[in-house]
């Protein structure tokens, strides 16, 4: 018997990643992204960062959260496969240049990939432990 459940996702509320230097990492996704913190737990070793509707949380894998999820993220494995950041507008090349000037190279060219508003372009990078962002733009109206 299938059951529909008593609710409906509507968007992603949150995504934590494990990071190796807390500091390091918020400087990041404030400085390339423009995201900003919205509280931090130094109990925890936990930044929440407010990223558009959504939320990114930063753990110190040497914090009290971090410390429970074994070793921290490396070449070899991640703890997540990517993060996908819905930005407007998607100028790949004003994007590509403010990545530069903070030593971020993306993984090749724009493409189209398909997301929650269909096909459109996004560009790939990795933050400093490696974890994989998207910046994916509005849907294209051919596609």
């Amino acid at each position: 018997m299938t059951t529909e459940p008593p609710f409906s996702v509507e968007r992603i509320d949150h995504l934590v990643f494990r990071v190796r230097d807390l500091d390091v990492s918020v400087a990041f996704y404030e400085a390339v992204l423009g995201c900003q913190v919205a509280r931090r737990r130094p109990d925890l070793g936990l930044v929440h960062i407010r990223a558009g509707a959504s939320m990114v949380d930063l753990v110190a894998i040497d914090g009290t959260l971090g410390r429970a999820g074994g070793a921290g993220p490396a070449a070899e494995g991640r703890n997540v496969d990517h993060l996908c950041l819905r930005v407007e507008p998607f100028d790949e090349e004003a994007i590509v240049r403010h990545l530069a000037t903070h030593g971020v190279v993306p993984r090749g060219a724009a493409s189209t990939n398909f997301g929650a508003e269909g096909d459109g372009l996004s560009l790939y990078f990795t933050d400093p432990d490696g974890n994989v962002i998207e910046l994916k733009g509005p849907a294209s109206l051919s596609g």
